[in-house]
């Protein structure tokens, strides 16, 4: 068990390691920061001065390492536009982006869960046909294209909904929707895929022959175990929602994790995009690393097989 988990550590922070260096990198391919930090008009000495003072004279290894120097005692930086510290600005965006993805995971799952029952036990019937189109269109349709159309009818047509913005209820529904579009319709996938195997076990059809009511075989005995690989994936879908908000958060203006990323890559803010991809990225491996070892816990073949 011990060489299971140093195993997945290793590979947990091989994968940071490589994550910091691809972004450190791609970032600095995108251009100069230091012309959209200087006054229009500014002398060669004045952007020369810039790029000193941030340290973008130096070369691209001796940059490397003191950034992964300065990673290593927390410290991510000062970002080139807000000239405040990085891990501050995340910290004050994250609870907004965290409330939008409660907000869409909770849709998600009202949705997706319930119709993917429903499909498996009607399964070839109405209900399982309407729950494929949806799963379709759910995969289909991009979310910035959902939220366009929501600010369309809602915003424009209707002046029912704020069209961005946060504060109030109100401005979280339609972005929760759509980003809760997409994962609505994996979810209804995954739990019909679940319910069926389930259905077609031995000990459901013990369960039927028993002479229990259907509605307490689908209830009690098919839904719990069903549920078991849908909860695995909205755990990682919620880390997910948390830091690939960047097109919703965006088109609805929502003062998240997504839209300071997109703030970044518009400025070039080199720090903050690091800081929001890397922070994003270890929330996504240490989730990974937990359900690898809470799988190997509980199954002990997998902990032999690795």
């Amino acid at each position: 068990m011990a060489r299971y988990i140093t195993r997945r550590v290793a590979y947990s922070f091989l994968s940071l390691f490589l994550l910091s260096l691809t972004i450190f990198l791609f970032v600095r391919v995108t251009g100069d920061p230091t012309t959209l930090l200087v006054e229009p008009g500014a002398s060669q000495a004045d952007i020369d001065a810039m790029r000193e003072r941030f340290g973008l004279d130096r070369s691209l290894w001796v940059q490397y390492a003191s950034f992964v120097r300065s990673l290593v005692h927390g410290d991510f930086g000062q970002s080139f536009y807000y000239r405040t510290p990085v891990l501050e600005l995340y910290l004050s965006r994250l609870p907004n982006s965290l409330l939008l993805a409660l907000a869409a995971m909770a849709f998600s799952l009202l949705i997706g869960v319930p119709s993917g029952i429903l499909a498996a036990v009607r399964v070839g019937r109405f209900w399982d046909r309407a729950g494929k189109v949806f799963s379709l269109l759910g995969l289909s349709l991009p979310s910035f294209w959902v939220g366009l159309v929501l600010i369309l009818f809602f915003s424009v047509y209707l002046e029912w909904l704020p069209s961005s913005g946060s504060g109030t209820a109100l401005h979280l529904l339609m972005p929760a929707f759509a980003l809760g579009w997409y994962f609505a319709a994996a979810h209804m996938r995954l739990t019909r895929s679940s319910m069926l195997e389930v259905l077609g076990s031995d000990y459901i059809k013990l369960a039927r022959l028993k002479g229990l009511p259907e509605s307490l075989v689908i209830a009690k005995h098919a839904f719990k175990n069903a549920l078991i690989p849908v909860l695995t994936l909205a755990g990682i879908n919620l880390v997910i929602m948390i830091n690939v908000a960047v097109v919703v958060e965006t088109v609805f203006a929502w003062p998240g994790i997504g839209r300071l990323l997109y703030e970044g890559i518009t400025f070039r803010d080199f720090p903050v995009v690091q800081a929001v991809v890397l922070l994003g990225g270890a929330m996504i491996v240490i989730v990974n690393l937990l359900i690898d070892i809470l799988y190997a816990v509980i199954d002990p073949r997998i902990r032999l097989e690795a």
